[in-house]
């Protein structure tokens, strides 16, 4: 395992790069992406982890529900542009963290937290929530399985490409349609929030999905997955094959692809019992 970074060096890199750190839109809307802190130190409660969130629609309610429990919480901008270089971000902001960290991956982004993490000695615990969690040289497309939403015959169907000549190429980003979108990815939510999900998504580029991971951090750190049962993006069953590789500790909720909007406390109760089982 690589060595972790002496606290000098992080003092110095947390100094040199907290004026570029932009914290903001996710997957979708904006994110609400504050610190709980301690008034006199601005450090985390003693004790505690800071958790950081990756890639989705909106963590606000679990980042308040986190919070009220006295946890320090980052859900820093995933760039969605590829798999090593969205990795090789995470990394450096993991760099700029003092302390143990749990870090939770949604969808997509547990591809990048597992490809990320692999040699990081701070990072406790990996908590997925309806991840892609792929072994080396595994890319995430293919891992949602045959009975996902999204494996059709022709992607123009559920995708809009920018540019949008055809075919698409790696660099070509990649949208949801609407219709794919509140039918499928945004199962659980009102209308109303779903379509506006919809008109704020933020697209990822189609080499980012099938681009095979260099690293899979599961093999060197204690993982949770928690198991959308109605989500149709990443079915169970695809889930259920993802969390034994990876040898997680599996729980479920009854929600969809999104269940971290419209269920956040079980997101928030896994997260909690990650840290409480790793300290």
């Amino acid at each position: 395992m690589t060595p972790t970074p002496s606290p000098h060096r992080r003092t110095t890199r947390l100094r040199r790069t907290c004026a570029a750190l932009v914290l903001g839109a996710l997957a979708t809307v904006p994110v609400e992406a504050a610190a709980a802190t301690d008034a006199e130190t601005g450090r985390a409660p003693q004790g505690k982890p800071t958790v950081v969130l990756v890639h989705s629609s909106s963590w606000t309610g679990v980042v308040r529900r986190l919070q009220t429990d006295g946890y320090d919480v980052i859900a820093p901008a995933n760039p969605l542009r590829s798999l090593a270089s969205d990795s090789t971000y995470l990394t450096d902001l993991l760099d700029t963290i003092d302390g143990p960290v749990v870090l939770v991956g949604h969808s997509y982004g547990a591809a990048v937290i597992s490809n990320a993490a692999a040699h990081d000695a701070d990072v406790k615990a990996l908590v997925y929530i309806n991840g892609s969690v792929p072994a080396e040289g595994e890319a995430v497309g293919p891992l949602a399985g045959p009975d996902s939403a999204l494996s059709v015959p022709d992607p123009t169907t559920i995708f809009d490409f920018v540019p949008g000549s055809l075919p698409p190429t790696p660099d070509s980003d990649v949208y949801l349609k609407k219709s794919t979108f509140l039918d499928s990815f945004a199962t659980g939510l009102a209308p109303k929030v779903a379509t506006t999900l919809w008109a704020t998504q933020k697209s990822i580029t189609l080499g980012a999905l099938n681009e095979p991971a260099t690293a899979a951090a599961w093999r060197t750190h204690p993982s949770w997955y928690l198991v959308g049962t109605k989500d149709l993006v990443i079915p169970p069953s695809a889930q259920h094959q993802l969390a034994r590789k990876a040898g997680s500790t599996v729980a479920h909720f009854n929600a969809g692809h999104l269940g971290l909007i419209t269920k956040p406390t079980p997101v928030v109760r896994i997260i909690e019992r990650a840290d409480h089982a790793t300290r």
